[in-house]
């Protein structure tokens, strides 16, 4: 359609002004158009949200609740004293009151210090009957009333419902000693038979549980024992005595210039061996031949990246271990003596002494 040049014309004429106007109003910029970004500074509260009669409003609330703060006294946001740190070491044993056994021995592990454990160990033993007729708390030994008189203790002990004047006199024994893991305690119980009632302390023997006639009974004991520990967990009894017991450590690092070259365990041979192999399971040192025996374990000590084959990992599904240490227990009294050595082979980033520190911080 042809429009007449007269007409066109007019068309442009009245354009321009148009357009004008709108270039003005693009030069204003926002001139023309509220700002609201600060409008919520001045906006009034709104009406609170009402509920039907008979229903529970609780789950009504702000999607993102502001605190209210008073502002003619901030004091409460800072404390006046600093909070404690947490206890590094509530988190040594995955759990706490742990029976465990070894070479026919049994013992309760537990994440305290003999000090605290001492009063804990004579009220359960009173409390169950046994009662206490003599203690050492620098031996760390408790020692019962005889079981026979009471009847507590005969049902404890399951003892015969029908006492005699001919049966053995029976009386027990708790030995509470610093446990090898730091901040650790290791409670003992003996059942001991005697023709005679004995005079004062009995001498605690390590070798008398190895020739108890039940184990289970001494698992009752001292699981009877950890329950009542366990109630008295927020007790704050202590006794000065009994912490004496603390003072020397088991485990001890050996170093020169810096470097670690030994571990020191004042423990038997079996214990020491036990200790080892589970802090070298910890510490991701993987077994590749042992010998008990001898006194060797062969470890496999490579870091994840030495172990990873990387990109050809896709295609591979191979876990062959690598000797790299070996780990050696020798007796050099009065304590086992721990040392590393690493294979001629392997020359990766992992030395001896870094796996004896390594070592060291899992035993102790």
């Amino acid at each position: 359609m042809q429009v007449p040049g007269r007409t066109r014309n007019k068309l442009v004429s009245l354009a321009r002004p148009v357009a004008g106007f709108v270039f003005a109003g693009t030069l204003a910029g926002c001139g023309f158009l509220h700002d609201r970004s600060e409008d919520y500074v001045n906006a009034p509260e709104g009406t609170p949200i009402q509920v039907p009669a008979g229903y529970d409003s609780s789950r009504l609330g702000e999607a993102m609740p502001i605190r209210s703060i008073r502002t003619d006294d901030s004091r409460r946001m800072y404390p006046s004293s600093i909070p404690r740190p947490p206890d590094m070491t509530s988190e040594i044993l995955d759990e706490n009151y742990v029976i465990e056994e070894l070479d026919g021995r049994l013992w309760l592990l537990v994440n305290d210090v003999p000090g605290r454990l001492w009063p804990a160990a004579s009220a359960w033993m009173n409390e169950s009957g046994l009662g206490v007729a003599h203690d050492s708390p620098q031996l760390g030994v408790l020692q019962s009333e005889l079981a026979n008189f009471s009847m507590a203790a005969r049902t404890l002990l399951e003892l015969d419902n029908a006492p005699s004047a001919s049966e053995p006199k029976v009386l027990v024994q708790l030995r509470l000693a610093p446990g090898i893991r730091r901040k650790t305690t290791e409670i003992r119980a003996q059942v001991l038979e005697f023709a005679e009632k004995p005079e004062g302390l009995v001498a605690w023997n390590g070798d008398a549980a190895d020739n108890e006639p039940s184990q289970a009974l001494q698992k009752k004991l001292l699981g009877e024992l950890a329950e009542f520990l366990k109630q008295r967990e927020d007790s704050k009894s202590f006794s000065r005595a009994a912490s004496g017991m603390v003072a020397k450590p088991l485990v001890r690092l050996v170093s020169e210039d810096e470097q670690a070259k030994a571990v020191e365990v004042e423990l038997d041979y079996g214990r020491t061996w036990a200790e080892v192999n589970r802090s070298l399971e910890e510490i991701g040192a993987s077994i590749v031949d042992i010998d008990r025996s001898a006194g060797w374990v062969q470890v496999d000590f490579r870091t994840e990246d030495e172990r990873s084959p990387g990109w050809f990992s896709w295609f591979s599904d191979d876990d062959t271990l690598t000797h790299t240490h070996t780990v050696t227990i020798s007796q050099a009294a009065p304590a086992m003596v721990v040392t590393a050595e690493r294979v001629d082979a392997y020359n990766g980033e992992h030395t001896s002494a870094d796996l004896l520190t390594k070592l060291f911080e899992h035993l102790y």
